[in-house]
């Protein structure tokens, strides 16, 4: 993906900048893909907002590329090939929803960010984890109990167990240009066998993976629901706690203590208790899913009583990616308007380290959205997909296909 190296501007509209309740005028002015203070030159493109409202560019912290089926089991045993070229189409419509950056959480590898990064695919700025890593029997580890092969080499999640094999797993991703590491510390929704509330990995191997990244100037991002493996994985160095659902008031305050981030995906539970059981889901499945479905949006408000930055991620897999603008509906009945807005923008680009996306300010990134209408006024502008909307990512109006 190369910026746009004409100049663009955005007249007529009202400006949410990622942080401030207030809107500001615009135009919003793009020059070689950057956000400039007002000028611009003869060919400038035009465009009129007819008066609506110019977003930061949408940030998914919890993304999915290769999260084309609901089985896990098909998915790590899928020639990735098959899943790579199925991921494009993911991230493409993705970028047509108005997300221009994602964090892909459990796969991704420097093949497909080359093919992002040289425009061979219309994809949000990619940030990957590379394979989750999982405990034998823990969330990620999809065989079931009758399945003797081994899981080692997967790719959205790898097996791994112990202090220097993890090691060496961590080092291996930054190797391969992984932006942070992912472990999973409790169980979860889609694994086959284990209870959603019990902590995984021990502390020593936890602390190994946060160790390694930190030296990396990296962090580590963890699957995590209940209080117990939410403390477990604050305490042993863990930055982003992802989902959270059972998070009660102590733990919170231990997150924000550790200076822990909070990364929801409410519209991975909706999207399966709407539509789970079609697709295929077991009943243990839709049990876990309902144990969490209710407690997600109350996480959120406990969260924010404590302190605790939260971000804005999704996890939908297979045909559930459809629900990508659900979330920010879910998240903003339990947060507002302008916490989530921030949570989608500003808050994500802090949590990926990145002070040139999520902001509408000269030397940002040009990223935004074109609203039809204001989320303020009109909250649905954000998620109703019959509203227009004009997406434009590094100067470039995105056309959508």
């Amino acid at each position: 993906m190369t910026d746009g190296s004409r100049t663009l501007r955005i007249d007529n509209a009202l400006v949410f900048d990622g942080e401030h309740e207030s809107l500001s005028d615009g135009p919003v002015v793009i020059d070689n893909g950057v956000i400039v203070d007002g000028s611009d030159s003869p060919d400038t493109e035009a465009i009129d907002a007819r008066g609506g409202v110019v977003v930061p560019g949408l940030i998914d912290a919890h993304f999915h590329a290769y999260g084309s089926g609901l089985d896990e089991m098909v998915l790590e045993t899928t020639p990735l090939s098959y899943l790579a070229l199925k991921g494009a189409h993911r991230l493409r419509r993705a970028l047509g929803r108005g997300f221009t950056t994602v964090r892909d959480v459990a796969g991704g590898d420097p093949g497909l960010a080359n093919a992002i990064r040289e425009g061979l695919i219309a994809a949000p700025r990619y940030h990957y984890t590379g394979p989750a890593l999982s405990q034998t029997g823990g969330h990620g580890d999809p065989r079931p109990e009758d399945y003797d092969g081994c899981l080692c080499d997967g790719h959205m999640v790898e097996v791994v167990d112990g202090v220097d094999p993890l090691r060496r797993a961590v080092r291996d991703r930054f190797r391969r240009g992984a932006h942070a590491i992912k472990i999973m510390t409790s169980g979860g929704v889609m694994s086959p066998s284990d209870p959603i509330r019990n902590p995984q990995y021990s502390a020593e191997e936890v602390r190994a993976v946060t160790e390694e990244a930190a030296r990396r100037g990296s962090y580590v991002v963890a699957h995590a629901y209940s209080p117990e493996a939410i403390v477990h994985s604050v305490e042993n160095g863990v930055r982003s706690i992802e989902h959270g659902n059972l998070l009660d008031a102590e733990t919170a305050k231990v997150m924000a203590v550790g200076e822990a981030f909070l990364v929801p995906t409410l519209a991975a539970y909706a999207a399966i208790e709407r539509r789970g059981a079609d697709l295929g889901l077991t009943g243990f499945q839709l049990q876990k899913n309902q144990e969490v479905l209710t407690s997600g949006q109350r996480a959120i408000q406990i969260a924010r009583d404590a302190g605790v930055r939260i971000g804005f991620g999704t996890d939908l897999m297979g045909d559930l990616e459809s629900d990508q603008l659900t979330g920010l509906r879910l998240q903003l009945e339990a947060a507002g308007v302008l916490d989530t807005l921030r949570s989608a923008t500003s808050v994500n680009a802090e949590l990926i380290g990145r002070d040139d996306i999520g902001r509408i300010r000269p030397g940002a990134r040009g990223d935004l959205v074109i609203l039809d209408g204001n989320p303020f006024d009109e909250p649905e502008v954000l998620w109703d997909t019959g509203r227009r909307r004009t997406v434009v990512q590094g100067g470039r109006v995105i056309q959508p296909r």
